[in-house]
């Protein structure tokens, strides 16, 4: 079984491949889990929110957060979530095809819920800058200078900065602090958390790495 978060070519695009040399070796189609839509390279089965997925004897649950794509799903599994493209550590993805309510929700109502202790394993590695940004965005965070050192220090010894887990992510990504003074602070004093969202959000993609 393949679980795809979503439907861009560097999360989606070996599909088609596995399932042909599954066909070949095995004789069996391979199930191609995907979210709503059919843009998920050889999707077999559409999940949504609330749904639960049998991968043996795990159970994986599926949040639907709609934003970087419209097909965009989480999988949720024990004490490990798979986010894809919607969020990176200290960080998350460009809104290609939502709003900032889409990505609060995502965020703000649904990762932030779970566990602390949950592990999340993320689709790239953009920690160290994720969180050059955050220390723009909240120079007085102590967790963020922190993780930036170690984060700087994992990178240089070839070494993977993921998982975090979302203990760590509330204390350091200013995508999910929005509703802290440190960011609001950034935001213009905005209080609005949707708001704040988009504003940070503009920030982001206009930041230049060692600013």
């Amino acid at each position: 079984m393949i679980l795809t978060t979503h439907s861009h070519w560097d999360h989606a695009g070996g599909n088609r491949d596995l399932v042909e040399l599954v066909q070949q070796q095995e004789n069996r189609q391979l199930p191609v889990i995907g979210g709503p839509g059919d843009a998920v390279e050889a999707q077999t089965k559409t999940v949504t929110d609330g749904d639960v997925v049998k991968l043996g004897d795990l159970d994986v649950k599926v949040y639907f957060t709609p934003c970087h794509t419209r097909d965009h799903v989480l999988y949720h599994c024990q004490d490990a979530l798979f986010t894809g493209d919607t969020l990176f550590i200290a960080g998350c993805g460009r809104f290609f095809s939502g709003n900032p309510a889409e990505m609060h929700h995502a965020l703000n109502e649904v990762v932030a819920e779970l566990p602390e202790k949950t592990k999340i394993y993320c689709g790239h590695e953009y920690t160290a800058s994720n969180l050059k940004f955050a220390a723009h965005v909240e120079p007085e965070n102590e967790m963020v200078q922190k993780k930036l050192v170690w984060a700087i220090e994992k990178t240089k010894a070839g070494e993977p900065t993921v998982p975090s887990t979302v203990k760590e992510e509330l204390a350091t990504k200013p995508f999910m602090r929005v509703t802290s003074s440190g960011v609001q602070k950034f935001a213009n004093g905005e209080k609005d958390p949707v708001k704040v969202m988009g504003i940070v959000r503009a920030a982001k993609d206009n930041f230049v790495i060692g600013k």
